[in-house]
């Protein structure tokens, strides 16, 4: 029988399956694949995953088959998690799956829906995509006998718990996860990976929109460095390929920033194992002062000139529309919930209820289901 075995070259510091904290339900395992590798498989095959084909990154689905999604979004942290992770010794298994879950509780239409669901369950709890992630790998995934959820380890859980920041989870439920304390390396790395696949996939989409140029970019201080060394070594590219081009030089700075910036911070805090990353309890992985300030201009520039373009926000004000419409029709009639989720009222209040099913909609569903519900010639 084929075997898979972890890397046995990972750093004192990394995380591995043989040091696990375990799952939150024992299990018997049909082979001996390491934890983390079977924490990926799982979100691989759960159906959360599969929906993010069909949630919003930046513009919705129905506006080009070109554009990103969740789904490819995802992916494309993935694969800048996995190189940072390779070139520091991290693990990858774990890094990935962190990758593949940071958004499976994301809502439709991008974070106008997160915005929205936020609205509309104040005094419930609120909304954050981080705690819906959460909650689907914990409670909401369905595919076991003996338990909800997709028993993921604790540091899968851990991760996932603290992306973006260790602090922003309720206390009951951060009671089990070190609260106050950074999360591993590899947890930290999926909150830059994901600020550099999102940056730069967004200017791709941007570009292929019209919505903003080239020529603007230029006036942007580290576009303009990595084009002008496209540039150099190319003189006679075309524009098409000068933007290709450019995106991977950026990808390529930053994880390089990056990785730098953390053997520079493992040396000056002295450490060798991941024990000594809970007593220094400093975030380790981030951007040089430097490349800071350049990704903040980048940023800065990308939400005035793409996330705040007119029509963007004219799809944002509709997907507002649409999801204040349907939380709102669901709490006043409940009886049009699928039957699992009525089942689910005395254990999670039909606020909750209502907000998880409309979280779990792609864009497409809740497009089609908003046509159902409102639009009078459509079929139930």
């Amino acid at each position: 029988m084929f075997v898979s075995t972890e890397r046995t070259d990972l750093a004192g510091y990394a995380c591995t399956s043989a040091q696990s904290r375990g799952r939150k339900h024992v299990e018997e395992f049909r082979d001996d694949r390491p934890a983390f590798e079977r924490d990926r498989d799982r979100i691989i095959h759960c159906a959360a995953f599969r929906r993010l084909e069909y949630k919003t990154q930046v513009f919705v689905n129905h506006e080009g088959d070109y554009y990103r999604t969740r789904l490819t979004h995802s992916l494309e942290v993935s694969q800048i998690g996995r190189a940072i992770a390779r070139r520091l010794h991290l693990n990858e298994e774990l890094t990935e799956a962190l990758a593949l879950a940071h958004d499976l509780g994301h809502t439709p239409f991008g974070h106008t829906g997160e915005e929205v669901l936020n609205r509309l369950m104040a005094g419930h709890g609120g909304f954050e995509h981080n705690l819906q992630s959460f909650r689907t790998v914990d409670e909401l995934e369905e595919r076991y006998p003996e338990f909800n959820g997709l028993n993921l380890t604790w540091e899968l859980r851990e991760g996932i718990i603290k992306h973006s920041s260790p602090y922003d989870a309720p206390s009951e439920i951060m009671a089990g996860f070190l609260p106050g304390v950074v999360p591993s390396l590899e947890a930290q790395i999926i909150n830059y990976a994901d600020e550099i696949a999102y940056n730069n996939h967004d200017i791709d989409d941007g570009l292929k929109s019209g919505y903003i140029t080239l020529e603007m970019l230029e006036h942007v201080d580290i576009w303009r460095q990595a084009s002008d060394g496209i540039r150099r070594k190319y003189p006679a590219i075309d524009t098409k390929r000068l933007m290709y081009q450019t995106i991977s030089a950026l990808i390529g700075l930053l994880i390089g920033d990056i990785c730098a910036t953390v053997v520079a911070n493992l040396e000056r805090y002295a450490i060798a194992s991941l024990d000594d990353l809970r007593r220094v309890n400093r975030p380790l992985v981030h951007f040089s002062d430097g490349i800071t300030v350049q990704n903040m201009e980048l940023k800065r520039f990308l939400f005035e000139h793409l996330y705040r373009h007119y029509k963007v926000d004219k799809m944002r004000v509709k997907s507002e529309i649409f999801i204040t419409r349907l939380f709102e029709t669901y709490i006043r009639f409940p009886n049009l919930l699928p039957p699992k989720y009525r089942a689910r009222f005395d254990r999670f209040g039909l606020e909750r209820v209502v907000c998880d099913y409309i979280a779990g909609m792609t864009d497409r569903f809740a497009l089609d289901e908003y046509k159902r519900l409102f639009e009078p010639y459509e079929r139930g």
